[in-house]
């Protein structure tokens, strides 16, 4: 299944985001079972106190995780990518 890395803006506070979690991960689990696999997020809040993500998934394709976002509400996608790899220090021997 194709990765994504998926930018988001919420508008709530970041004392909603765990509520907002348990959310995301219920609709995915009840609205697209074997469609959608949450791999990790980064959460971020900006100078305007406004909470943004950075979040990895495994989808069926972009669509599906769109849907998802529309099911969650409170956010808007800033971003959507498909990952092509990951690379860490590791990889990059100096010797």
């Amino acid at each position: 299944m194709p990765r994504y890395m998926i930018e988001r803006q919420f508008f709530v506070g970041e004392d909603q985001m765990p509520e907002v979690g348990r959310r995301s991960r219920q609709i995915a689990e009840e609205h697209f079972p074997g469609q959608i696999g949450w791999e990790h997020s980064h959460v971020v809040v900006g100078e305007d106190s406004r909470v943004k993500t950075f979040c990895v998934y495994q989808a069926a394709s972009e669509d599906v995780l769109r849907r998802h976002a529309a099911e969650l509400g409170v956010h808007e996608i800033a971003a959507l990518y498909e990952i092509a790899g990951d690379v860490a220090p590791a990889d990059f021997p100096l010797d």
